[in-house]
């Protein structure tokens, strides 16, 4: 009888342990965790492509950053988002003083001092900026949402330091990565759709100033028009618009000359015919749409790609990293990694709806909005329909700040959906 009770007992044992482990896998979150870590794998395989005929190889250590980056997120999926809350001023203290060090004892590269070396190692601190603008903007958000105008004041104040001490630097994708995530976090914290049409409105004068000038005639007073019937105190508001686009009309042509420097200028309109100068500034966005194309439906193969082996397209395990993921795994591939940036894009939004707080939620969205306007910005440069930013394409470009940073960003992502299945399931 002993006997046949201790049978009896391992037997019944295994259905307890299959459940348990069913239960395990079904608290992972496979789209969160699932899609970044495929994309770090194949990663992996592109920039060793690259770098076949290079007389070094270190894309192995994508997939060793890969690994602390993925332990770190755990770590940090484990600490509740509101924590950071009480850190606020560290956290800008830091990222602040980084970003200064850099100006002081930084390394330049490619046009840019953005890098510090500490200890052999390379670290970009305005690629870890962007978390800590994220908390910050989270954090004035949450307790001070846009009821009013004025209420704008505060989060352009908090984001303001920063992005210039990017900027100057000079990181026009950085920069451009700082103003996409105030102005999402901005309509997502409540501000109305007609107001951040008026916040973009400068920008798009600046563009029409410098490319179309008549165009103002129509453009300025369609915005004042709107400005007349959205803000509260209308001759106010009136006037501080139609004063900031004057000043923005009238500033494009000195800022265009003055403030950026002349391969910034030559970035931002070689895109549209970058065969005005094939050897030079167009040179890339040549190599790289041949590269693309040469792929056709199904790609050459993983390894087998020609211009990605014979090194034609400059910064291909970088920023051009698609090019070779287009070559080699054609426009199928391409597609499918596409599609799984937007599934975790979609992922992102239903983590920041369900979150439990308005700070958890402006968190989940920031980075959201962080990697999906790289994701686009870098596509769009590759295949040759927006400007080179030097932005780097999440998980997939080689480089170390920018992975770990992302992974940290997961980590956070991580940590809210976690504390909202627990809350869920407490009810």
């Amino acid at each position: 009888m002993a006997v046949l009770s201790a049978r009896g007992r391992r037997r019944g044992a295994w259905p307890s342990r299959r459940g348990a482990l069913r239960r395990r896998l079904g608290q992972i979150d496979w789209i969160l965790w699932g899609v970044p870590l495929g994309l770090c794998l194949i990663a992996g395989v592109l920039i060793a492509s690259t770098q076949r005929q290079a007389d070094y190889a270190d894309w192995y250590q994508h997939w060793v950053t890969a690994g602390v980056g993925m332990a770190v997120a755990l770590g940090l999926s484990r600490i509740p988002v509101g924590h950071y809350r009480h850190w606020q001023g560290p956290i800008y203290g830091a990222m602040v003083l980084s970003l200064i060090a850099v100006r002081l004892v930084g390394t330049s590269a490619l046009g840019a001092q953005s890098w510090i070396n500490i200890g052999g190692f390379y670290v970009q601190p305005s690629e870890f900026a962007k978390i800590g603008a994220i908390l910050l903007l989270a954090g004035v958000l949450a307790r001070h949402p846009i009821d009013r105008p004025v209420d704008l004041l505060r989060p352009v104040a908090v984001i303001a330091l920063p992005w210039l001490l990017v900027f100057v630097q000079p990181d026009l994708g950085t920069s451009l990565v700082f103003g996409a995530i105030l102005l999402v976090m901005l309509f997502w914290a409540g501000m109305p759709l007609h107001w951040l049409i008026l916040v973009l409105s400068p920008l798009v004068t600046a563009i029409v100033a410098g490319v179309f000038p008549w165009g103002l005639l129509a453009w300025v007073p369609l915005m004042a028009l709107l400005a007349w019937r959205s803000l509260p105190w209308r001759r106010l508001g009136l006037a501080v618009v139609l004063a900031v686009q004057g000043a923005s009309a009238v500033a494009t042509p000195w800022l265009w000359q003055h403030g950026l420097k002349p391969h910034q200028r030559e970035r931002l309109t070689m895109f549209l015919d970058p065969s005005q100068d094939p050897l030079g500034g167009g040179y890339h966005l040549l190599q790289s749409t041949v590269g693309i194309g040469s792929g056709g439906f199904w790609g050459m193969g993983l390894m087998q790609g020609q211009l990605t082996r014979l090194r034609f397209i400059p910064e291909q395990h970088t920023d051009f990293i698609f090019s070779a993921l287009g070559e080699e795994t054609g426009f199928l591939g391409s597609v499918l990694v596409v599609a799984a940036f937007a599934l975790l894009m979609a992922r992102l939004l239903r983590i920041a709806r369900q979150a439990s707080s308005d700070y958890e939620s402006l968190v989940v969205i920031g980075v959201g909005t962080m990697l999906m306007f790289q994701v686009v910005v870098n596509i769009n440069m590759t295949i040759g329909l927006g400007p080179i930013t030097g932005i780097p394409l999440p998980w997939l470009s080689y480089g170390r700040s920018s992975l770990l940073m992302n992974f940290m960003a997961l980590g956070l992502c991580a940590s809210v959906a976690g504390r909202t299945r627990a809350l869920q399931r407490w009810w």
